[in-house]
């Protein structure tokens, strides 16, 4: 092959990767202050590739997950929560403090594991936010070591009849 067909070629082939790798985007996340402990590691590498219709995106924080775009972020290695009189409920085996909503998003916090992980869902957007917390806590389930306490009464689901708090 003369030595200009492979120049114009190995010009192509970089144009091409260049191309491509301008399709994936890296979203921006702060980790969490014990993002850094082991049991974040393995909920991350457990972490689903979709979670309902949304499709994951990469982060550039440690033990962190986005989806979407992003609609859904969990950050692992927040601080573990205090009992609470929060509104409390177990979706996939995991229970969750659902804190106050705020205008533009909704928060989540494992309740009863250390570390905790926190999952933010946007707002406004047409999801299944059930589906979404099922896929997540399946991870947190089979990364992290069992839960140490329980929601002493739960919000109405399928999983549980009460109403309650989490007073572990």
């Amino acid at each position: 092959m003369p030595r200009s067909r492979r120049l114009a070629v190995t010009a192509g082939s970089l144009a091409l990767v260049a191309a491509l790798s301008g399709c994936s985007t890296t979203i921006h996340l702060e980790p969490a202050d014990d993002a850094n402990n082991p049991a974040c590691a393995e909920v991350s590498v457990l972490l689903p590739d979709a979670v309902g219709d949304l499709d994951r995106v990469w982060t550039d924080a440690q033990a962190t997950g986005a989806w979407g775009d992003p609609t859904v972020v969990l950050r692992c290695g927040v601080e573990p929560p205090a009992p609470s009189t929060e509104v409390c409920t177990t979706i996939g085996s995991v229970d969750w403090l659902v804190l106050d909503q705020e205008e533009e998003r909704q928060r989540l916090v494992t309740y009863g594991r250390d570390p905790a992980v926190e999952v933010i869902i946007r707002r406004g957007e047409e999801i299944d936010f059930r589906t979404v917390v099922e896929s997540l806590s399946t991870s947190i389930q089979s990364g992290l070591e069992p839960a140490t306490a329980r929601c002493t009464d739960r919000v109405p689901t399928e999983d549980s009849p009460a109403a309650g708090s989490a007073e572990g």
